[in-house]
């Protein structure tokens, strides 16, 4: 087999965004191209490194007497997302970190702009959808989780040397066919 150099792509977002956001329940993408469901709400800007993607897998291995190898056991599969939120000000980034209950978003008017009332409280973030967009000219992945929770939200800080941000650890659940994460792409390469 040769090399294909359509075939390496760089993980930039699409123009129109990267991260989206949406209900269980809301109807997911199954390619990389069509519009996404009105549901997903974008997440604007992230951090420069992008979206990190870790699947763990631990294993415990089985001897023999003897110290043989025989089998070697899966005891855990976990599929987590990092990525660092950087729209400090948009709805849709604050309800992805407090929770959806814990935003009130009052639009602009002609004496204040728009304006959000965050509580910062112990309850559990709600399970949503996960859409993130890449492109590379004309190539196109999407990667979507059906069923993903924040797990973690990283050290935030105010400064000025920096723009507030939130980095965020997503967990990835399995849905009802086992799957964690689905992963679509398209390469561009139309026939003539």
């Amino acid at each position: 087999m040769t090399n294909v150099l359509n075939n390496v792509v760089a993980g930039r977002p699409k123009s129109t965004g990267g991260a989206y956001r949406a209900p269980i329940g809301s109807v997911l993408p199954t390619d990389s191209t069509t519009a996404l469901d009105a549901a997903f709400k974008s997440l604007g800007y992230i951090g420069d490194a992008g979206v990190t993607e870790t699947i763990g897998r631990t294993t415990t291995t089985v001897k023999a007497w003897g110290n043989d190898i025989v089998k070697v056991l899966q005891t855990d599969f976990a599929v987590t997302y990092q990525v660092t939120l950087i729209e400090s000000l948009s709805e849709s980034v604050a309800q992805a970190v407090n929770g959806d209950a814990n935003v009130v978003a009052t639009a602009a008017t002609t004496t204040a702009g728009n304006k959000l009332a965050i509580s910062v409280n112990s309850a559990e973030l709600e399970h949503s959808e996960w859409a993130f967009d890449i492109a590379d000219l004309e190539t196109s992945m999407r990667l979507v989780l059906p069923n993903a929770q924040v797990l973690t939200v990283g050290d935030v800080t105010y400064n000025d040397g920096a723009v507030v941000a939130y980095p965020v650890t997503i967990q990835a659940f399995p849905d009802a066919s086992g799957n964690s994460a689905y992963k679509y792409s398209d390469d561009g390469q139309k026939t003539a």
